[in-house]
């Protein structure tokens, strides 16, 4: 099951969502995700487990959707006055958060996912709208940027003992502006 779009704010499936979602968050701050379970989420969440498997089938699917919903932009992303300056600024916020220790388990869930490409679609939508803010300049394309910045970022993150350096990611932003 995917991240459930479209809820009526306020309405009762929104609020069991928040609920559940809450319980999640709340669990996972306190005991290592390999414990935390479907009946502890409920227990917490005030449902049944019952309702936390007809919603999102399984934990993995609940942890993934959990993930997805932290992965959304609060906020605009920082507006430096430069492109290249906006997308330093987007990209050592990216690897800072995605390097913690949270960072890296949300994106192991959110790999889970039967929706991944949601999380392309939100990265995506931020780095239009740095793109955005400079419209009389040469521009990458969002999938080139996604390519050359997000991809070794998430790849490294994941798949190595350590994260980018800074300056490594400096050096991709600027292959990504070179046109």
């Amino acid at each position: 099951m995917a991240i459930k779009e479209g809820l009526r704010p306020g309405g009762r499936s929104a609020r069991v969502q928040e609920s559940v979602h809450s319980a999640v968050r709340a669990l996972l701050e306190e005991q290592d995700r390999a414990s935390v379970t479907v009946p502890q989420i409920a227990t917490r969440a005030g449902v049944t487990p019952s309702t936390i498997y007809r919603r999102w089938g399984d934990l993995s699917v609940l942890l993934a959707d959990v993930a997805l919903a932290r992965m959304r932009p609060e906020s605009e992303p920082a507006n430096t006055g430069s492109l290249r300056g906006d997308l330093r600024a987007w990209a050592e916020q990216y690897l800072d958060e995605m390097s913690s220790e949270p960072g890296r388990n949300m994106l192991r869930d959110v790999q889970c996912s039967i929706t991944p490409g949601f999380c392309a679609t939100i990265i995506g939508g931020q780095l239009q709208t740095i793109l955005d803010r400079y419209p009389d300049q040469p521009l990458p394309s969002v999938d080139r940027l996604i390519n050359l910045i997000a991809a070794p970022t998430v790849f490294r993150i994941l798949f190595s003992t350590a994260a980018l350096e800074v300056e490594e990611l400096h050096r991709l932003i600027e292959i990504a502006l070179s046109q």
